[in-house]
């Protein structure tokens, strides 16, 4: 018996001549490209929530009461799924940065302002973090200008004196359109 005997092809189905072999699904391509729809359940968690429906704020008492009463399982459960984790939270400080020009100097600012007790050593941290940040994006931004005059300099160099003679041309008119204004 071969292989295609026992899996009958469809038109989803592509064969596969190195092995001999038929796959039922085309490699690659979704059987469902729009995927689940937002807020779609689960008919098990549909079910669920019908039989709870009403109860819900009788049994998180009752598991609140319970972890009172000291039941670690109950505490541990109201810990976890009713109190929302805890997040650090920075105070907002007013530091001088007068005078730092560059992002450097404004990362020494902070640094010192750490160094004499002005601001804590993790807000500190937070705000020579977001200097380095703003610093990459600069660097980056740099490197993309200097990419693309790269590029342009390579599409220059590549084009005709004719070519060249036009778009020069073309700049002194834009010029002179600039500086006498538009003519009516």
């Amino acid at each position: 018996m071969s292989t295609n005997e026992n899996h009958p092809e469809t038109e989803n189905t592509v064969s596969n001549s190195d092995e001999n072999k038929t796959w039922q699904f085309q490699p690659g391509v979704s059987g469902n490209p729009a995927g689940k729809p937002k807020g779609a359940t689960h008919k098990v968690t549909r079910a669920s929530m019908a039989m709870l429906d009403g109860e819900l704020e009788t049994l998180t008492r009752k598991c609140i009461d319970m972890a009172l009463d000291g039941d670690m399982a109950a505490m541990k459960l109201c810990m976890d799924r009713l109190v929302p984790p805890l997040k650090a939270t920075l105070p907002s400080v007013m530091i001088d940065l007068e005078g730092a020009e560059t992002l450097e100097e404004m990362a020494k600012v902070f640094v010192k302002a750490a160094a004499s007790g002005e601001i804590s050593p993790d807000i500190a941290a937070h705000l020579v973090s977001a200097v380095t940040t703003a610093a990459r994006i600069g660097n980056v931004t740099m490197e993309e200008e200097r990419l693309e005059a790269f590029e342009q300099d390579k599409k220059l160099s590549e084009m005709t004196m004719d070519e060249l003679d036009a778009l020069y041309r073309k700049s002194q008119i834009a010029e002179r359109i600039n500086l006498e204004g538009p003519t009516l």
